[in-house]
């Protein structure tokens, strides 16, 4: 017996991956990234860094430079993805006009665009003027749109390609009048920005955590440019996108959502100065005896985000299981058809669904001619434009109500069945398009109440007769909340997206009355807002921090292998060939192996990953003479003692965790739970005195959490 280090002369060959190779450190598709591997490394990574900073001048250059690489990153997030959602604007506002008519004197301009450019518009004729002709007109002369950010891997869906087809076609989906919104997809965007510029800096292409801190920041920037929101953006990566959210992301998120804002801003999308979609300007202060609808409001928000969601699900559900999910382009067109028919006839469905909104929200003044304004005015009034009082409703008041009505059913049931179809498709619009129509009409309901009984004790202290009491626009945007937050559960960030969104910082209590009560009474009967029921019906393994687990189970009744099954797949720290590990690779689709001291003490040394063991073997055996089936593969520091025949050894101590998590067999599951979610672990071993006993995967604590909660383990089907 000889040691084999004497065989070769020199330990060159065998010690090959003490250099870095391809690939090492990267996932399979749909897998989820181990938290703690990866912010083990970028600890080592920076360590080095600072280390040969002080070695030369370029090296201390180097170190300036990775340290100013993630601001530089923000940087770039921040103007591509406010460049990008004011082009997104112009185009949707440009090709949703294109629908009704052209303008001839520049065919890219937009209706409202054209009219700015015409000499012959006035005032009360601001919508009409001679450059904009409707395609009637023209042609016949009559009138008439929280899973990869928590560690998971879906190869292409923030890819360069990804990002083009959805800019484009995000244009289109919005334009076509379907009920959708960009906002979620516009948050989409900024992440494939986010992920694209990632690729340019090793510090975050070569770390997968790294890259999520950026991804975290994208997805502020995202919210921020799709609302004028950037301080709600950043919020709303904290409560509901980001799974790791440590303090410096918090400066850098801002810092993009900053830059986009600034970006979008310079744009000037809108046409008018602001960052807000949908600025108010209201001259009536709410009183605390309106804290009642605004809480019924609340009540319906959570009642429709509960409706939504289940009938929703259901939809996608059947979709998923059924010939539908087929023929994804035919329920497009059939969808598309639908809508166009039904909506066309509806005024209130026939515009956009912002233009909708931002109507709804806007206040009555003396020169809107808005149907929802059409009040019989006291000929004899003589007080200030922006202070009218309450007046009783006319014919278009009413009108617009009953046709509010059906626009509210309809966008109810057209947009279960919009969302979620194979198009960019956002939520955020459509869900304050309902609470709009809701609101706006429990507001006129209150309005006309106060008007007609001003002498209720309800009424009596604080509306009297000419009074301006009531604002309708404010129950549409306290509405709007409610929905949104039925639907998503957002209670701090949807506040504040909507105090930014409209300008009304005044009215910051109705909106927090309303995101509360929502989310209350939706929770009562579900606590899973949309984007986690979705993650649930496509069986991503997401740990949500908001999920409790009170169960009193240990570890060992979760564990792997349980009673029955074959024995845990293991390896062995310097006893088996190439070939012995190549076959279990090949027989098994583990995520990786324990490497035990032998298979008798079954003594924990480490952890091998599976695809860093493939990519081992395989370098090791293109750049590696002497390695073959029968080579003894080791973990250990120095080279076992073999025969003199025997073929070359190869070490794969580089790719072995030394330090990988353990729990012991009575450790409670509610701690388990609570460390995988903590830390991000992909897995942990269970140990007892140091012997391995079983290993515990993300898959199985989701599996074991729907267990508990009599659902179906088999659809937590990723790893």
């Amino acid at each position: 017996m000889v040691n084999a280090g004497a065989m070769s002369g020199s330990g060159n060959l065998m010690d090959f991956l003490d250099e870095p190779f391809p690939d090492v450190g990267t996932y399979e598709d749909f897998h989820t990234i181990d938290w703690l591997r990866e912010k083990s490394r970028d600890t080592d990574r920076h360590r080095k860094i600072t280390s040969k900073s002080k070695e030369s001048i370029w090296e201390f250059i180097k170190s300036l430079l990775d340290a100013w690489s993630g601001w530089v990153v923000m940087l770039l997030i921040g103007l591509l993805a406010g460049t990008l959602a004011g082009v997104i604007d112009l185009a949707v506002d440009w090709m949703t006009d294109l629908k009704e008519g052209v303008c001839l004197s520049a065919f890219w301009y937009s209706h409202e665009q054209c009219c700015w450019t015409s000499n012959e518009t006035t005032f009360e004729d601001r919508d009409k003027c001679p450059l904009w002709q409707k395609w009637s007109e023209l042609l016949v002369n009559q009138s008439e749109i929280k899973t990869i950010l928590s560690g998971f891997i879906i190869r292409g869906y923030l890819g360069k390609w990804t990002l083009l087809i959805k800019t484009v076609t995000l244009v289109l989906v919005v334009s076509s009048g379907l009920s959708l919104g960009k906002e979620g997809p516009l948050v989409h965007v900024a992440c494939c920005c986010g992920n694209f510029f990632s690729s340019l800096f090793s510090k975050y292409s070569k770390n997968e955590g790294k890259r999520r801190e950026v991804l975290s920041a994208a997805a502020a920037a995202g919210v921020s440019v799709a609302f004028g929101a950037p301080i709600g953006g950043v919020l709303f990566s904290l409560e509901e996108v980001s799974y790791y959210f440590p303090l410096k992301t918090l400066w850098r998120s801002f810092f993009a959502a900053l830059v986009a804002a600034f970006t979008l801003r310079s744009i000037n999308p809108f046409g008018n100065s602001r960052l807000v979609l949908f600025y108010v300007e209201y001259h009536t202060p709410w009183y605390m005896a309106e804290l009642f609808p605004f809480i019924l409001l609340g009540v319906f928000g959570g009642l429709w985000g509960t409706l939504f969601i289940r009938c929703n699900i259901a939809w996608c559900r059947r979709r998923k299981t059924t010939k539908l999910g087929k023929y994804p382009v035919l329920e497009v067109i059939v969808v598309t058809a639908i809508t166009a028919i039904i909506a066309y006839p509806n005024p209130y469905t026939r515009r956009s669904t912002s233009e909708l909104i931002s109507e709804l929200f806007n206040d009555c003044g003396a020169l809107e001619s808005s149907q929802l304004c059409d009040y019989i005015n006291d000929p004899n009034m003589t007080r200030p434009v922006d202070d009218i009082p309450d007046r009783p409703a006319g014919v278009g008041v009413y009108t617009a109500m009953w046709q509010l009505a059906l626009a509210l059913i309809f966008k109810i049931v057209i947009t279960i069945f919009t969302f979620g179809m194979k198009i960019p498709s956002g939520l955020f619009i459509p869900s304050m398009a309902v609470g709009a129509m809701a609101g706006r009409m429990v507001g006129i309901g209150v309005e006309q109440l106060a008007y007609h009984h001003h002498d209720w004790i309800v009424f009596r202290n604080w509306c009297r007769p000419g009074a301006d009491c009531v604002t309708p626009g404010l129950y549409a945007m306290v509405g709007a909340a409610a929905c949104l937050g039925g639907v998503t559960r957002m209670t701090v960030s949807l506040v504040v997206i909507m105090f930014e969104l409209t300008g009304g910082l005044e009215y910051i209590v109705p909106l927090m009355a309303a995101a509360v009560t929502s989310k209350w009474v939706a929770d009562a009967f579900g606590k899973e807002g949309i984007y986690e029921a979705h993650i649930h019906l496509n069986g991503y393994p997401f740990l949500d921090v908001k999920d409790e687990f009170t169960h009193r189970t240990l570890a060992t009744d979760v564990m792997r292998p349980r009673r029955g099954e074959p024995p845990l797949s293991v390896l062995t720290q310097d006893s088996m060939t190439v070939e012995d590990v190549e076959t279990l690779i090949k027989e098994t689709d583990y995520n990786g192996f324990p490497v035990v001291v032998s298979r008798d003490s079954e003594r924990l040394i480490g952890f091998a990953q599976r695809r860093e063991l493939i990519l081992a073997i395989k370098n090791a055996r293109q750049r590696q003479e002497g390695i073959v089936s029968n080579s003894i593969m080791y973990f250990t520091e120095e080279p076992p003692e073999l025969p003199a025949n025997s073929p070359h050894p190869l070490k794969l101590r580089r790719v072995l965790n030394l330090s990988p998590f353990t729990v012991t067999d009575h450790t409670p599951m509610e701690t388990v739970v609570d460390i995988f979610r903590k830390l991000g672990l992909r897995q942990c071993l269970v140990t007892r005195s140091g012997r391995l006993l079983g290993i515990i995967t993300k898959k199985d604590v989701l599996r074991h959490m729907a267990q508990m909660a009599n659902q179906d383990p088999e659809s937590i089907m990723f790893n």
